[in-house]
């Protein structure tokens, strides 16, 4: 584990950024950092880990990691503040899409595979994040959890993936329930077919945000985890640009409006800010309109 600044604390806020070995993760990297953050890379190849520091201006640590492996989640963690104190933000997102194929042909193995990594994973290092954010002073933190169109809407022949991202929904809102009484917000992205490489081994994926880029979904979160508007009581989710297919038909987009300034640690609202317990009716993850049937 490597940190371009050595042991240095600064007032820059701290993040974690699983899966930031390539696509999404990177470019989420990158947006962070240009952002004033200090970001914690992990992944579990650690070459690709250095290219991303290569890429990413700022201050960074590379910290390769299995989120499987509860272990290897901890030594992210404990590393990440042995080096800078504490942790502001999770962003959960390594993932698996697994094997495409139809229902009855899918192997247990596979399925296990993709469940571990996506929602195992995100569980265990949202755990570890948790402790930290809940024992740190000030005490308090962000989680964004990368869900998926598939958490509204399934994608053919892609059982598992679509059983984990609906799972990932439960988990975020348990979370943001649950780190109410410490400052912790949690909250959702649900991005739709982005060309990255995990979807490029994928015979279904689509590329149904070129027109958009990617730099803008990007974009949408570090706008989201950088706004003060765009957390609540019981945690903080952002619109970003969603696209798939429901009978021939996009899902709409929307994008959060940009932040004019950076956040401070103390930033977290109150958990008095929003009405969102049990039996409300306002959901913390937020997400677009739903596609409509034909």
């Amino acid at each position: 584990m490597t940190s371009d600044e050595g042991s240095i604390v600064t007032d820059a806020p701290v993040a974690v950024v699983t899966g930031a070995g390539s696509g999404i993760g990177r470019d989420i990297a990158a947006a962070l950092s240009k952002a004033g953050y200090r970001v914690a890379l992990s992944g579990r190849r650690a070459q690709a880990l250095r290219e991303t520091a290569e890429l990413t201006p700022g201050m960074t640590l590379t910290a390769p990691a299995d989120v499987r492996s509860a272990d290897q989640v901890q030594a992210l963690f404990d590393t990440t503040v042995a080096q800078w104190g504490r942790v502001d933000l999770l962003i959960n997102n390594a993932g698996a899409f697994g094997p495409g194929g139809p229902l009855e042909d899918l192997a247990a193995a596979d399925w296990t595979a993709v469940i571990e990594t996506n929602l195992t994973g995100s569980f265990l290092c949202a755990q570890a994040a948790f402790r930290v954010m809940k024992d740190q002073d000030p005490q308090g933190g962000r989680i964004i959890n990368n869900g998926s169109l598939s958490a509204h809407v399934p994608r053919p022949f892609a059982v598992a993936y679509t059983a984990s991202k609906h799972a990932v929904t439960g988990l975020t809102k348990a979370i943001s329930l649950e780190g109410r009484p410490y400052r912790i917000a949690c909250g959702q992205i649900d991005i739709g077919n982005a060309s990255t490489q995990m979807t490029a081994s994928s015979p279904l994926a689509v590329s149904l945000l070129a027109s958009l880029g990617l730099s803008r979904v990007v974009g949408g979160l570090a706008a989201m985890t950088l706004s003060d508007q765009a957390a609540c009581g019981t945690g903080c989710g952002a619109l970003t640009p969603r696209a798939g297919f429901s009978a021939g038909a996009p899902v709409g987009t929307i994008m959060p409006q940009a932040p004019s300034s950076a956040p401070s640690r103390n930033s977290i609202p109150s958990r008095r800010s929003r009405s969102n317990g049990p039996g409300s009716d306002n959901s913390p993850v937020l997400s677009v309109e739903k596609p409509k049937r034909p």
